[in-house]
């Protein structure tokens, strides 16, 4: 990536964290981390794992991508069908592309892209932008845009897959009043909606779509279609792309997507760890419920810099709900978010640790 740009990201993000610091109450984090104890520093780690998934769903994904490859000679062949040569070798399709970077560096690049998101309004306005940016110089814009751009789609993809099956281990676990019945069912068709979404996305390409929807939005039009006109044969190689994934791919797809959902599942053991020192009675299945519509709420607010009090109302609502007081889910809140400037910092400062692999 151009150093202008890569210095651009840095210190545009470290200006939003340092905001987002400012806005702690230091003796309140001070009295949280002090209670946590070492399991604060497990938390942490957890992540650090977390985020090997995050980048194994991606890595396959570019990996199962086939690059374009250049036109046949143009110079006349003579096929000779009845006399073939011994040697002649019949090319046989090649989905596994070696990747032409290391896994640890794409690892690196999956921390900084999330740190970005995290910091950034609108989620994905900072971080794919700069994913297929650092990509690009190495296999290319368009399949690094599609790349990025399938990898987001999964990530989503898995949230909705995560939300929805939330809901019937809840009605499996948990007594359902009437008020939950209702917010279940709201939930839930708006889950099958998103899937629906994206299952078509995934066969149709959403790079075109997008693009068109932006068409529409006031201020972006003006940019957007300009943009259009001038990138649709890229636009339509990138959708193209996505939708091979999807048919030509199926073992990658749902390789990369049950590796996002069980990166999901596994996050909630942040909350598990967290409620320990509470309550040493809690359950795994309260801490994956608590996770899962807490990052409903939140990612409903995805507007705000790092879900800037949707975090904290989604945990409240959630405890709540499972009985819990809403000091516990006060303090999962606190651990959490401080864990999510931690890991923040720490991809900031991996945009400047510039290795070529």
């Amino acid at each position: 990536m151009n150093k202008k740009y890569q210095n651009g990201f840095f210190i545009f993000g470290i200006v939003l964290l340092g905001v987002m610091v400012t806005q702690l109450d230091f003796n309140e984090v001070w009295r949280g981390l002090r209670h946590a104890g070492y399991w604060f520093f497990a938390v942490v780690a957890l992540w650090g794992v977390l985020y090997v998934l995050n980048t194994a769903a991606w890595y396959i994904i570019i990996k199962s991508q086939v690059p374009p490859t250049p036109q046949a000679i143009n110079t006349p062949q003579t096929i000779n069908t009845q006399h073939p040569s011994p040697n002649t070798q019949h090319p046989t399709p090649n989905t596994q592309q070696p990747a032409p970077f290391s896994f640890w560096w794409l690892y690196k690049i999956t921390i900084s892209g999330f740190a970005l998101n995290y910091a950034t309004p609108g989620g994905l306005m900072g971080g794919e932008p700069y994913r297929i940016m650092e990509l690009a110089p190495k296999i290319g814009t368009e399949r690094a845009s599609s790349s990025v751009i399938l990898y987001a789609m999964t990530h989503i993809f898995s949230h909705f897959w995560f939300w929805f099956l939330s809901i019937f281990l809840f009605i499996f676990t948990q007594h359902v009043s009437f008020f939950m019945t209702i917010l279940l069912t709201a939930t839930g068709a708006f889950c099958v909606l998103g899937l629906w979404f994206f299952i078509a996305g995934y066969r149709k390409g959403l790079a075109v779509r997008a693009m068109n929807l932006l068409r529409h939005l006031p201020f972006i039009k003006r940019w957007a279609k300009p943009f259009i006109e001038q990138h649709r044969e890229q636009l339509d190689t990138i959708d193209q792309q996505i939708a091979a994934l999807h048919k030509q791919n199926p073992k990658t797809f749902v390789s990369a997507v049950l590796l996002e959902l069980l990166c999901r599942i596994l996050s909630a053991l942040e909350v598990f760890f967290i409620l320990l020192v509470l309550m040493p009675s809690v359950n795994y299945v309260q801490c994956i419920l608590i996770l899962a519509f807490t990052s409903l709420f939140a990612n409903m607010l995805f507007f705000m810099p790092l879900q800037l009090g949707g975090r904290e109302g989604g945990f409240l609502m959630s405890v709540g709900g499972l009985g819990m007081t809403a000091s516990a889910g006060i303090f999962v809140a606190l651990i959490v978010r401080l864990r999510e400037l931690i890991w923040t910092g720490i991809g900031l400062l991996l945009i400047k640790l510039n290795k070529n692999n």
